[in-house]
C-alpha cells in the first residue's frame, strides 16, 4: 500500500519561495531561527511562546555548513538539514520552516518581513540580528527567556558519557 507524502513536508519552504508564501501567511507573522539540531523541551516550549506572539511563525534553520561555521563541533550537526527541516515542520506552532546558508538569517528576514523577530533568553534585543531592519519598519523584537535550560551540547555529552 502506498501511504501519502505527510502533510507537514508541505510548510518547507525553499528560501527562494519564501517571500511569495510567507506574503500569504496571517499577520502579525513572528520570525526565528537557529540550529534545532536535537529538538528538546527547552526548544519546543520557546518555540510556543514565539508562536504566541502573532498569527502565524516562520522558523529559518541553519543548513550543516552554516552549524558548523558556528563552532559547535566538527561533529554538528549531528541531524543533516533535511531531518531537522521535517522535523521543525511537524511541529503545529510552526507554519513555514527555511534555511539560510549564510552566517546569519538577515536575507530571509528581509525577504518574510516579519512584524515580530524572536530569539531565546541567551540574546540580548540589540544583538539579534535584523533588529534594526524589524524596528525600522514598525514591528518589534523579543528575546524570551528560557523556563527550561536545557543545551543540545550538553545533552550530547550526556548521550556520549553512558
Amino acid at each position: 500500500m502506498d501511504y501519502p507524502r505527510p502533510a507537514f513536508e508541505d510548510k518547507i519552504c525553499p528560501p527562494a519561495a519564501l517571500a511569495g508564501r510567507a506574503g500569504s501567511l496571517a499577520r502579525p507573522l513572528v520570525f526565528t531561527n537557529g540550529c534545532f539540531d536535537i529538538l528538546h523541551r527547552g526548544h519546543v516550549t520557546y518555540l510556543a511562546q514565539a508562536r504566541a506572539l502573532g498569527a502565524a511563525m516562520v522558523v529559518a534553520l541553519n543548513t550543516d555548513a552554516s552549524v558548523r561555521r558556528q563552532g559547535k563541533g566538527d561533529d554538528r550537526p549531528v541531524n543533516p538539514l533535511e531531518d531537522r527541516l521535517a522535523v521543525m515542520a511537524a511541529l503545529e506552532c510552526v507554519d513555514l520552516v527555511t534555511w539560510f546558508d549564510e552566517d546569519t538569517p538577515l536575507a530571509r528576514i528581509l525577504e518574510c518581513r516579519p512584524e515580530v523577530l524572536v530569539k531565546g533568553g541567551d540574546w540580548a534585543p540589540e544583538r539579534i540580528v535584523g533588529t534594526a531592519e524589524v524596528r525600522g519598519w514598525g514591528g518589534s523584537v523579543h528575546s524570551i527567556p528560557f523556563l527550561h535550560e536545557r543545551s543540545t551540547t550538553d545533552l550530547i555529552r550526556r548521550i556520549r558519557s553512558l
